[in-house]
């Protein structure tokens, strides 16, 4: 029997014990896009579809061992962040990924810039948002933050396609290598993304779902982007196939839990009736 070598991508984030987003949601993204799951867990957290309620850090020394764990036995092709909480852990796994980057061929990273749950509970602690900007963002191939997170990064307010333009310019002097605004929520055009990579401005047309089921819907689409940049597929590409992957997993969403269910990461299985 045939021996299958598929890219390995590793995600380093949260748990979500209702495995739309975090960690487990990641997962399963990356397996559903072409990749092998890696992860490193960087938090627990308590969560369901309508709540995050409570969180804790994983000691530093756990987190080091982890991705000392992946990196000595693993050549991985590419890998994503999410949930990272502090300023000592963002400054951990950037100086982790520093080191490893000399050791192996270069390994395009997606910084999804997690900051705050829908319900309002605080993901990344205030002192961490420099270290973000300093620490890890430069090391990206790509920062994926959604219209809350962006103006939080551009320190304005995002409302337009050309409020949008501005605003991922700004961002892209953290000195990432490119820039993909999630603009679901964009009230001029809701569904449309923009990317940036400090010479084109490209928008990437989409539609507005009106469905209850989109819990993960950010941490998903990160993941897809980083299993399409391990098949070596360049980044316009990677984008457009992620977003029709995440399009069609929030149109078929699980209609699970109490609140907002997540979207169906297999939808095209059609393993439920």
């Amino acid at each position: 029997m045939k021996q299958l070598s598929p890219p390995l991508v590793l995600s380093i984030a949260g748990s979500d014990p209702g495995g739309g987003a975090g960690i487990q949601g990641d997962i399963k993204a990356i397996h559903a896009n072409g990749a092998y799951a890696l992860s490193v867990l960087s938090a627990v957290t308590a969560q369901n579809t309508f709540e995050l309620t409570d969180s804790f850090e994983l000691p530093l020394s756990l987190i080091q061992a982890q991705l000392k764990a992946i990196f000595d036995d693993f050549k991985v092709s590419a890998i994503k962040t999410g949930m990272l909480a502090s300023k000592e852990i963002v400054q951990c796994v950037a100086g982790y990924l520093r080191q490893a980057a000399l050791k192996q061929t270069f390994t395009p990273l997606v910084v999804d810039p997690v900051m705050v749950s829908t319900n309002g509970y605080p993901l990344l602690k205030p002192d961490a948002l420099e270290a973000l900007k300093k620490d890890l963002i430069p090391l990206a191939a790509l920062l994926t933050p959604n219209i809350s997170e962006a103006e939080i990064l551009s320190g304005m307010r995002i409302t337009s396609r050309a409020a949008a333009e501005s605003a991922v310019k700004k961002i892209y002097q953290f000195a990432c290598g490119a820039v993909l605004l999630k603009g679901g929520h964009l009230v001029e055009t809701p569904g449309c993304d923009l990317l940036y990579d400090g010479q084109t401005l490209a928008w990437f047309e989409g539609e507005l779902i009106e469905t209850p089921t989109t819990h993960g819907t950010g941490c998903t689409y990160a993941a897809a982007i980083a299993a399409h940049l391990a098949q070596n597929k360049p980044l316009p590409q990677a984008v457009a196939d992620a977003k029709h992957y995440v399009t069609e997993a929030i149109r078929y969403g699980l209609d699970i839990g109490q609140g907002q269910g997540p979207t169906n990461h297999f939808y095209f299985m059609k393993p439920f009736k």
